[in-house]
């Protein structure tokens, strides 16, 4: 039988007494969601002076935490929200996310009715793990109204999925538009792969066996041919990437796990950056520095967007700049990338100097 719901109730609360959901979900940058586990202490302790520089800081409760450490690690959690100034909350620079664990698990519970309670003021996003469909999200969204009533919270915590299932790719669609607390998607590829049965054991980024062939030369059928290494997760963020704008939702990138190879993690950055992804996960502080830089618009780019928009005018018709056709089209493109230069610009002082120093006469040229 078919849902039926009003479309007005999608907007109302899921208990009494919960903040409403929200309408829009705001466009905060978050280049780099860093994770971090917090029964670590080594790593708990370098939390403090992270803030301001890195867009999120999630604390990990799930795959990377053992067993016995799980309520070590909820508790660690707590207590850095509770001491750390400036992390987490609407108007903070860093967010606060966190990754509970797997809804299968025996911990998940555990960890949204401590956490919520005694942080849900300073958690913007919770990540859920290994969401299958819609029925998923929906258990997690209506328990969350409950537990934000129980606290008296006045605005809700978002929720962010991460696809790591066939069956999860495969109903992307409603998960994104499962409720209105969604925030985002992010790509799990490892245990997507396994899931898949996909024949790598590689944590993100591609693989060279997967390529295609330079054709051979008639006349030397012995001679070397290039190969091309091609994208193993492309399909697959190209697809969450659609979801998320249909939903007005934002999709990233998962981890890249070779912390080493800076090089092949900056490309896969890349890429996703291109396909429309608004973030990355970093596993490593190194890893954050190439994700602030992948995922902000360089100058170039700004300095011809800024020019599109000043050319366009009232934005109808079409104008040719440097040899180049820019029309209604192009300057959506160019909007997009401005946009996200103001947003950047904000909580970034390096790249604000850097926007600010693009002259007038570059734009008007």
């Amino acid at each position: 039988m078919p849902s039926s719901k009003s479309a007005k109730d999608f907007f109302r609360p899921l208990a009494v007494g919960a903040p409403t959901p929200p309408t829009e979900i705001p466009a905060r940058p978050s280049r780099a969601i860093h994770f971090f586990d917090p029964s670590n202490e080594k790593m708990a302790a370098k939390i403090p002076q992270m803030v301001g520089s890195v867009d999120v800081l999630l604390g990990n409760l799930e795959d990377a935490v053992k067993a016995d450490n799980k309520e070590a690690a909820r508790e660690g959690l707590v207590t850095i929200a509770s001491e750390t100034d400036g992390l987490g909350g609407p108007d903070a620079k860093t967010q606060l996310w966190t990754r509970v664990n797997s809804l299968d698990s025996p911990w998940a519970l555990d960890d949204l009715t401590r956490l919520v309670p005694a942080i849900g003021h300073k958690l913007d996003v919770i990540m859920v793990p290994k969401v299958q469909g819609a029925e998923d999200i929906h258990y997690v969204d209506r328990l969350l109204a409950q537990l934000e009533a129980k606290a008296g919270l006045d605005r809700p915590i978002l929720v962010h999925a991460i696809l790591e299932t066939a069956r999860g790719v495969a109903n992307v669609e409603e998960i994104c538009g499962a409720s209105p607390r969604m925030q985002g998607l992010s790509l799990g590829p490892a245990d997507l792969a396994a899931d898949r049965r996909m024949k790598t054991t590689r944590v993100g980024g591609g693989h060279p066996g997967y390529l295609v062939r330079q054709d051979p030369v008639a006349e030397q059928p012995d001679a070397h041919r290039a190969i091309f290494q091609q994208d193993l997760w492309h399909y697959t963020i190209a697809r969450m990437v659609d979801a998320c704008a249909t939903h007005g939702i934002y999709p990233y990138y998962g981890p890249f796990g070779d912390i080493a190879d800076v090089v092949a993690c900056e490309d896969q950055f890349r890429n996703a950056f291109l396909l429309g992804c608004v973030g990355t996960w970093s596993l490593h502080p190194k890893q954050i520095a190439i994700a602030n830089k992948v995922f902000s618009p360089s100058v170039e780019d700004i300095t011809h967007a800024r020019r599109v928009v000043a050319a366009m005018g009232d934005g109808t018709g079409a104008v040719m700049l440097d040899g180049k056709m820019e029309d209604d089209a192009s300057l959506k493109q160019c909007l997009v990338m401005v946009e996200l230069a103001e947003q950047l610009a904000a909580i970034d002082p390096e790249l604000k100097k850097q926007y600010d120093a693009i002259s007038i006469d570059s734009e008007a040229n």
